[in-house]
């Protein structure tokens, strides 16, 4: 069983779906010719993400029978991505969704037409160009992570040749105009807040040199500020998407399915012919397109007002997923747990999170309307953190850690402040807090080291701390005034907020010896 039988004429229908195998339900050849010759969605990065979830939700909007347009991939960073995962394949691809039930659904995607590189060293290029020159094009969008949208003055100076994506992409968007000012939106799918913000930011700085260089009319400028012409939208997208997974390989393996090696390129890019990810997913997305959009509602894409999408994007990231995660990040690796799955078992974290998030978050979240939070975290805890074959890990969620406790937890405290709420609802929020304040000593619970995952401030905020000593007694706590009066990390101060003496009471229990960590966190979950 290989992808390329399945339009190369061997394909054997009827022993892909006795193994579980779904097969693409509409005719390939003919969504590709029309693709390639009204093309209508083009996607920079080619990664597991993109493949997993938009390319997945295309497919089973094909499935319908109510589209007839893939989508073409065009990636701007890591070229051997092209030629090893999707040319070899003929653009196919294998989705694994891995329920939480232990279940497998396999699924084969093939709405991808076309796989290019977006670069002027490759023919490719020319092919990106005329696809932009044609009235039909519809969306670009974007899964090449947050650090895609950079730009720097060395880039802006190249002229009308730039490396960077947002410098490529501002390039075609050229001869979108150059073709007659034709209609366009430039669709960000990248887990970072605002995200169409980004994009925007990236392509008028290219744009701004470049008319200030007078390499470009000023009307280009205006082109792309015309919202007529071209938009911005904002998404939200959540869905766990990790490297391709030994289990993975080996089921499939079992199954006859021949396509499962590793791919690993040199700029450290894993993937493979096959995607494994999480069953549950969220797609929600401004609705604000100049040209029409492909129907991704087909294939459970949520569209909706900015204002929504806003709202969404703060409930998961200030109730219903981040702050979970990070608080299991914390105290997961002072438990000396390697993975999130296994921690949804522990008779007190699995209770600390589902309470932090339903008894003391939940209070002042904004209920979106298209998605219902109580079910979204719902959904988290029951489905998706004990998954066990999600190889997550709480040292990769610990990262950058004091980034993101702002947006995290900040946010939340900031709210019950602005409504005036009873500040002693609030308990595990600020137990997740002292704990980061034990976890920075790098010292498990049960007295052996580990290291703190990286983060910016990992050693200014390990020098706060490096007086307090684990299990010693009567030792002055009064170093962590300078960690939790710091606005920077966690949105406000805390002692203003009513917050601080309480934390500080709780660090010292946590750092009173060996099986402390576990002691204070189960006796603060069960009084909850």
């Amino acid at each position: 069983m290989k992808l390329l039988d399945i339009v190369g004429g061997k394909l054997n229908a009827a022993e892909w779906e006795s193994k579980g195998y779904e097969l693409p339900k509409f005719d390939i050849t003919a969504v590709r010719r029309k693709t390639h010759d009204a093309p209508t969605w083009v996607h920079f990065g080619g990664g597991n993400i993109f493949r997993a979830f938009p390319a997945a939700i295309l497919n089973d909007a094909l499935n319908t029978g109510k589209y007839d347009r893939g989508v073409i991939v065009a990636e701007t960073f890591d070229y051997e991505v092209i030629d090893k995962a999707y040319a070899p394949y003929d653009n196919l691809s294998l989705l694994v969704s891995l329920q939480s039930t232990g279940t497998v659904e396999k699924k084969v995607i093939a709405s991808v037409t076309e796989a290019l590189k977006a670069d002027f060293q490759f023919p490719d290029w020319q092919r990106l160009q005329e696809i932009f020159r044609n009235p039909s094009l519809q969306m670009i969008s974007f899964t090449i992570t947050e650090k895609g949208y950079t730009y720097n003055d060395a880039d802006l100076a190249r002229g009308l040749k730039p490396v960077l994506a947002m410098g490529k992409v501002c390039a075609l968007l050229l001869e979108r105009f150059n073709a007659g000012k034709l209609p366009l939106t430039v669709q960000s799918m990248d887990n970072c807040s605002h995200n169409g913000d980004k994009v925007k930011a990236g392509v008028m700085a290219y744009a701004e040199r470049w008319v200030a260089d007078k390499l470009v009319p000023a009307e280009f400028l205006a082109y792309l500020k015309d919202e007529t012409k071209v938009t911005f939208p904002w998404s939200m997208i959540d869905k766990i998407t990790p490297r391709p997974h030994e289990k993975v390989k080996e089921l499939l393996a079992k199954d006859g399915f021949e396509d499962n090696d590793y791919i690993e390129t040199e700029k450290h890019t894993f993937t493979a012919p096959f995607v494994n990810s999480e069953e549950v997913q969220y797609l929600v997305i401004e609705d604000n397109y100049t040209n029409g959009r492909p129907p991704l509602d087909l294939g459970g894409a949520l569209y909706t007002t900015r204002e929504t999408v806003d709202k969404v994007e703060t409930m998961k990231v200030t109730t219903c997923l981040n702050p979970l995660h990070t608080a299991m990040a914390i105290y997961g690796c002072m438990l000396g747990y390697t993975l999130i799955s296994a921690e949804m078992a522990d008779e007190d974290i699995r209770p600390f999170i589902q309470k932090m998030g339903y008894m003391e978050a939940m209070p002042v979240v904004v209920d979106p309307g298209i998605l219902n939070p109580y079910e979204f975290i719902g959904a988290v805890i029951k489905r998706r953190l004990p998954n066990p074959f999600m190889p997550d890990a709480p040292q990769r969620i610990a990262c950058d850690t004091s980034q993101k406790i702002p947006i995290r937890f900040g946010e939340t405290i900031k709210k019950y402040i602005a409504r005036g709420l009873d500040m002693d609802n609030l308990v595990l929020i600020p137990l997740a807090l002292a704990g980061w304040a034990r976890y920075l000593k790098g010292i498990k619970d049960d007295g052996t080291p580990f290291d703190p995952s990286p983060d910016p401030l990992l050693a200014e905020m390990q020098a706060i701390v490096a007086p307090l000593e684990v299990g010693k007694a009567d030792q002055d706590y009064s170093c962590l005034k300078k960690l939790y009066s710091r606005k920077d990390i966690f949105a406000v101060d805390l002692y203003e907020a009513g917050l601080g003496e309480r934390i500080e009471g709780m660090v010292k229990e946590l750092y009173a010896g060996p099986g402390a960590v576990r002691k204070t966190l189960h006796k603060y979950v069960q009084a909850r």
